[in-house]
């Protein structure tokens, strides 16, 4: 298991126009790719967010091909914010684009924003086998983020989030955690906030260990 240090750059063909797009190389025969998303537009998130490259690292780790991109009006990406909708057709066209390129398995990370909107596609996604919530967001008003799709979602789900995380407090993580369906995972890192400022390594570390152990590797 060691890290690929071929990098590409490069431009995929999206809904709204073309994505800006990164893939970590893998290794020759991979038994897996992945796709890792990024946090809110609205907020500076892009695919070089630190939370999202160490996550990258992560999986790339196990010789996983990892393939980041910038949601439509982010960086070079073509388009403009959609509030989301259109954004779950940008991670669909990326995992197509996965789907193609290896015809392996695909294994789905996100952080924040990345997470809420990106599970809803990687869940009902036959070729993704595997679901990684980064600081998944939860919201109290009317605007916020709904999971009640996660009680049909029962693929391996694993869930982690600072134990200080502004945007989510554990409890409200762990009701949540509890409604949806088996398989899941919820790993809480002591003292670290939603952006996991310095614990990035411990979260890392968690994201490692359950891909080990659910993916059997």
């Amino acid at each position: 298991m060691t890290e690929t240090q071929a990098i590409h750059s490069f431009f995929l063909e999206g809904p709204a126009g073309r994505l800006e797009a990164i893939l970590n190389q893998g290794a020759a025969e991979p038994g897996y790719a992945a796709l890792v998303c990024h946090p809110h537009p609205m907020f500076g998130g892009t695919m070089h967010n630190k939370v999202v490259f160490h996550a990258m690292k992560a999986l790339n780790h196990f010789g996983f091909p990892v393939l980041r991109f910038n949601f439509r009006g982010v960086g070079l990406s073509a388009g403009s914010h959609n509030e989301g909708k259109g954004e779950r057709d940008d991670i669909l066209a990326a995992l197509d684009w996965l789907t193609h390129k290896f015809q392996v398995p695909l294994v789905f990370g996100g952080f924040s924003f990345g997470a809420a909107v990106g599970m809803r596609v990687a869940c009902p996604y036959q070729r993704v086998k595997a679901i990684i919530s980064l600081g998944t967001p939860i919201r109290a008003d009317e605007r916020g983020y709904t999971y009640r799709f996660l009680s049909e979602c029962a693929k391996p789900k694993l869930f982690c989030s600072g134990d200080h995380d502004q945007f989510a407090q554990a409890q409200a993580l762990a009701d949540l955690v509890d409604e949806a369906a088996d398989p899941k995972k919820l790993v809480l890192i002591r003292d670290a906030d939603h952006f996991f400022a310095g614990h990035l390594a411990e979260m890392r570390q968690a994201i490692e260990m359950w891909v080990e152990s659910t993916l059997q590797i």
